[in-house]
């Protein structure tokens, strides 16, 4: 049996071909097949073997021994660190191999995917730092001189690491680095059209010296692998990055075990621009938060609230510079947007324009699948702007997940703050002002877990992210990323000789 993803094209390049990654080892490729056909070109690139219980079994088995008997959680900081030192090392040597499957399988451009490598690698060589630093307290003087405590910082245990398609490596390195930093033992089950860095990983942490058990990898369906992963009563915990309504299914899953959830769920982001910004940076910036990796990102700014005043002047200048952008296969260079992941996301998309249009929304320009000459065989759609979008509209209330812009007018700040809240979304906002007054009052007021202020879709490895609301809740990165992982013992001592309670 074979599950066909993405457009069928004849090819005479083989296909990169996997097995499971468990306890150390690649298994045998299963003769039933997940295929992967790149959505640039309909080429056949990839084929996953499909999951079944004894795998996912087998490796949260693996991972389960590795912490319970294994050797990690017992290293020092210093040791797990040096490790994932070598796995950043080793990711670097191999940026070229991993970005081009990031191209190929997700549809990003390539210069993206580059990136992405980049910062997976960072997220790496910060997590080896917080393995280093990783510390527990002790008080001394809380209930007398004769009583010592130790609050004792401990790894978690095992992790399930889920991860979506549109950042494959860099959403599993905003995981895996932290989780086995401070000690834990992973599953990870990556997006069934995207496994191939994911894949990947199990041989860079073999040559980085990562003992068996440590990491394992399981493809294949939600339904299966997904579904006994969040299960498991052997496993402690799951980091899971995806939809709202997946996010969903999988808390109502974990609650066997009652296992520690981490969710970083969907969104419906602001770019939020008022009539004293800098406009040229604005334009950049709102075309950066919607355009970036072809608008398949999470804390895409999706809708922009632009204040009246300047709403004509300043759309008009972003349409022409949107139909500058450069559309191309996601493997040339010069490509600013890429494909669509596959073809089913690509009709969501466009049913929503459809929507759009059915609702009186003006398009100012795309809203159209982009076909002939380089666009022949692949999953290509044209950046579109939808202008007058009203609040109570699907357009405006729902991830669309694509390069589609929301267009919504505003009157003063008070209106701003309202129709930046008015989403059951809370992940991320962008605002751009100049007055410092408003840009605080703004960044107080709207609810979610990052505002950018004249940047958007910005940050480091030492700054947490998050949701709130329907996006989600836990952190990622920055300490609290690291903490997430862990979990806190209080060991109580009492020194010299018990004054008896009991009078008999």
């Amino acid at each position: 049996m074979t599950t066909t993803i993405g457009i069928p094209e004849a090819s005479t390049v083989a296909p990169r071909v996997y097995g499971q990654f468990i306890d150390g080892m690649m298994t045998e490729p299963s003769g039933d097949f997940i295929d992967r056909y790149a959505p640039g070109t309909g080429r056949l690139v990839a084929r996953y073997s499909n999951g079944t219980v004894a795998d996912i079994e087998r490796a949260i088995a693996a991972a389960r021994r590795a912490f319970d008997e294994g050797p990690w959680p017992h290293l020092s900081g210093m040791e797990r660190a040096r490790a994932l030192l070598r796995v950043a090392e080793a990711m670097r040597d191999n940026k070229e191999h991993l970005a081009r499957i990031e191209a190929e399988e997700v549809g990003k451009p390539i210069r993206m995917a580059r990136g992405d490598v980049d910062g997976s690698a960072g997220l790496f060589e910060f997590a080896a730092a917080m393995a280093m630093a990783m510390h527990g307290d002790v008080h001394t003087t809380t209930l007398g001189d004769d009583f010592t405590a130790l609050v004792a910082r401990e790894p978690a245990g095992v992790a399930g690491l889920v991860t979506p398609w549109n950042f494959p490596l860099l959403l599993l390195a905003q995981k895996l680095p932290f989780a086995i930093g401070a000690g834990c033992t992973t599953v990870a089950k990556p997006a069934s059209v995207t496994a191939g860095t994911t894949l990947e990983m199990g041989r860079l942490l073999n040559e980085a010296g990562v003992p068996a058990g440590v990491y394992n990898v399981v493809t294949g369906g939600g339904g299966t692998v997904g579904r006994i992963l969040t299960e498991s009563h052997d496993v402690d915990m799951i980091s899971f990055t995806g939809s709202t309504e997946v996010g969903r299914l999988v808390i109502e899953a974990s609650k066997g075990n009652l296992k520690r959830v981490s969710m970083e769920l969907g969104g419906k982001s602001a770019n939020i621009v008022f009539d004293d910004a800098d406009l040229q940076d604005a334009i950049d910036g709102v075309m950066f938060g919607i355009y970036f990796n072809t608008g398949e990102c999470c804390v895409s700014g999706s809708r922009l609230l632009v204040q009246e005043s300047i709403a004509d002047t300043f759309l008009d200048a972003l349409v022409d510079r949107v139909r500058r952008l450069r559309v191309g296969q996601p493997l040339d260079d010069d490509a600013e947007l890429g494909a669509i992941v596959h073809a089913e996301h690509m009709g969501k998309i466009l049913e929503y324009v459809d929507v759009a249009r059915q609702d009186g929304f003006r398009i100012l320009t795309g809203g159209d699948r982009l076909t002939g000459g380089i666009y022949d065989g692949g999953l290509f759609l044209a950046p579109t702007i939808i202008d007058d979008v009203q609040p109570t509209s699907r357009v405006f209330q729902e991830e669309i997940f694509g390069p589609v812009l929301a267009v919504t007018r505003f009157r003063d700040t008070d209106d701003a703050i309202r129709l930046a809240n008015d989403v059951e979304y809370g992940l991320a906002n962008s605002v751009w002002t100049k007055n410092i007054d408003r840009a605080l009052q703004v960044a107080r007021s709207v609810r979610s877990g990052t505002v950018w202020v004249n940047t958007t879709i910005d940050g480091a490895p030492q700054l947490p992210g998050g949701g709130i609301r329907a996006s989600g809740f836990g952190r990622e990165m920055g300490q609290a990323g690291f903490d997430e992982f862990t979990q806190l013992k209080t060991i109580q001592i009492r020194s010299g000789k018990r004054s008896p309670y009991f009078k008999g």
